[in-house]
This record gives structure tokens, sequence and C-alpha cells, in this order.
């Protein structure tokens, strides 16, 4: 039987695997958009895709790391190092997140209303299914 510490790593590991799985499937999915647009719009707007979809990928795969660290700080080993550590992974994944934001809509968070990584895939794999006319002005 399961104590608390060992579920609690094990739910960690399962957090680890889904960030490594979206970062996995999220990269080849970005390739495939940004082939597409390429190949359809240019090599421009392909690039443009693949930064928006890979940009947002990055942000959803940082969520679940942080969760990770989270639930193993919290749960599995809460020393004083520990809670220093997390602390500083949040503060750079912070500061990653606002980099990210920044490159993929070109403009600073707190000029912009926010929208998350999910909404940002979803819109790039939009614009691929049904060209950069009409799929934006329909949304």
């Amino acid at each position: 039987m399961l104590d608390l510490t060992d579920l609690a790593e094990r739910v960690a590991q399962g957090f680890d695997v889904v960030g490594s799985l979206v970062l996995i499937v999220g990269l080849v999915w970005s390739v495939v958009i940004a082939i597409r647009m390429w190949r359809s719009e240019g090599g421009r707007r392909g690039y443009r895709a693949l930064r928006e979809a890979f940009g947002s990928v990055l942000l959803l795969a940082l969520e679940f790391l942080v969760a990770a660290d989270l639930v193993r700080t919290v749960a599995v080993s809460p020393t004083l190092r520990n809670v220093l550590v997390l602390g500083l992974i949040v503060v750079i994944r912070t500061f990653l997140s606002f980099s990210l934001a920044t490159e993929i809509e070109g403009v600073a968070p707190w000029r912009r209303a926010m929208t998350s990584g999910a909404g940002a895939v979803a819109r790039a794999a939009r614009d691929n299914r049904g060209g950069s006319h009409g799929a934006s002005e329909s949304s």
C-alpha cells in the first residue's frame, strides 16, 4: 500500500511525464502547422506560426513541470531549501512566461488582455485550417 509521500511522488512524476509529452507532441504539431503555413502562405507566415504554436506549447509544458515541482516540494520533502528552490523556479518560469508571451504576441503582457497558451495554440491551428483570411474574421 502506498503512503501519502509515495503517492505524491507518483503524482509529481505523472506531471513530469505529461509536461514532457506536451513538449514532444507540441513540437511535432507546431512543425506540422508551420510547414502547412509555409507551403500555403510563404516562409514568413510559417515561421510566425511555428513561433506562436511552439511558444504556447512551451508555456503549457512549463505549467505541468512547475506543478510537478510544487507537489514534490509541498508533499514529498517540504524543507526550507526545497521551498527556496521552488520559489526560484517559479520566478524563472514567470520571467519565461512574460518573455514568451511578449515574443508570441509582439506586445508586453500588461499592454494587452492576457490569453492562455491553449488559446494561442488553438488560434494557430484554426488559422492553419482556415487560412489567414476569414479565420480571424469569423472568431
